[in-house]
């Protein structure tokens, strides 16, 4: 068995539990909010998300690490999970297109790991009692100091501004027909390919960006990507969607989707169990088709709050019932909670991609008839 007969390290939870386990990757400490997720694959998009930053990962897939990773596969240039707790680490991968194994990539992003405790244990307490601050060290470290740590940990703030990108950027496509915005909250790799193949030259830009230097790009429309943490700290994203509201089309997709949200009057919330993973059922309220989903968020829109905002509901959570979904028809702005990006998990929920084209392409129409 080599490293899973070796119980090195232990994961102490504030509510008192201790797993004991393996460690793999980096061999730092991890002080970090624990959330589960449910997906069977696509773990090497999951850490590379960077709405997965500042998190600790139990992955209730029980083998982890059979493909390794490819350097085509990444949705971001770094990891950015802050631990990963899996059941079984795999160091042998079969896949012809590995460049790295997980641990490698692990190492090389400052990523702790723990193997060999029940996962399945852990999820269903995270289940039940929520998500929770816990410490990844050593197994000697004494319960009461491991509590006491935990303890005095805050909240991690400002992660939006911490992935995002510093400056500008492009990602340009041949005889394209849309300049596009994109806010970078932290972009997946996966959104701007899906712009690129609807003929859209992509301008990546900084969280802050102002109004006024944003517009200086005469983009068709504006895109807002997904991200890490609480959407209410964006608050200069906030005023700039609030500005830009009903002047070009938007369109936000996690962080994004609720950034727009707020923008528009709405309200946003802590969920106890956030979404993760790449098999969360959703509906859509018109038409009644249903779609799995994959997701990775800890925050939620209020739904009696978008009364009177000129948003209506399109997507619901299958189990739950928190929104999903908005559509602005007047101000043309959408936006959904999930990814639709078919990667990982997701079935056919791009066509919400072809809507906000669909939005450029009305606006445009508008524009030629007021000429």
């Amino acid at each position: 068995m080599g490293k899973t007969e070796i119980l090195n390290r232990k994961l102490v939870f504030e509510n008192g539990r201790e797993f004991p386990g393996a460690g793999f990757g980096s061999k730092r400490e991890a002080l970090c909010q624990c959330s589960f997720d449910t997906a069977m694959i696509g773990y090497q998009e999951i850490l590379s998300d960077p709405a997965c930053a500042g998190e600790g990962l139990v992955m209730t897939y029980p083998v982890i690490g059979s493909y390794g990773m490819a350097d085509e596969d990444y949705e971001s240039r770094a990891c950015h999970a802050e631990c990963l707790i899996v059941r079984q680490y795999n160091d042998r991968p079969s896949n012809f297109r590995y460049t790295k194994t997980l641990e490698e990539a692990m190492l090389e992003n400052d990523i702790p790991g723990i193997q060999g405790l029940d996962t399945r244990a852990v999820s269903r307490m995270l289940r039940d009692q929520g998500a929770m601050k816990a410490l990844l060290t050593e197994i000697d470290t004494p319960k009461e100091q491991a509590l006491e740590r935990i303890r005095q940990a805050q909240p991690e703030r400002g992660l939006a501004a911490k992935v995002s990108s510093k400056k500008i950027w492009y990602s340009r496509t041949a005889n394209f027909k849309y300049n596009v915005a994109a806010v970078d909250f932290g972009i997946r790799q996966s959104s701007i390919r899906c712009l690129n193949s609807r003929g859209c030259n992509v301008t990546i830009v900084p969280w802050d960006i102002g109004a006024e230097q944003l517009e200086a790009l005469k983009p068709d429309g504006l895109f807002l990507s997904s991200g890490p943490g609480d959407p209410k700290e964006c608050a200069q994203a906030i005023e700039l969607v609030r500005s830009l509201r009903g002047r070009l089309p938007i369109f936000g997709v996690g962080l994004g989707y609720q950034i727009l949200a707020l923008a528009a009057g709405g309200d946003t919330y802590k969920m106890k169990n956030g979404h993760n993973g790449g098999n969360m059922p959703v509906e859509t309220v018109y038409g009644l088709k249903r779609e799995i989903t994959s997701q990775s968020h800890s925050y939620a829109v209020c739904e009696k709050s978008l009364e009177n905002t000129g948003l209506k509901v399109t997507h619901r959570h299958l189990t739950d019932r928190t929104v999903e979904g908005i559509f602005d028809e007047k101000n043309r702005a959408l936006g959904v909670q999930h990814y639709p990006e078919n990667q990982p998990g997701a079935d056919d929920c791009a066509y919400v991609y072809d809507q906000f084209v669909a939005m450029m392409d009305q606006a445009k129409e508008g524009g030629k008839k007021n000429a």
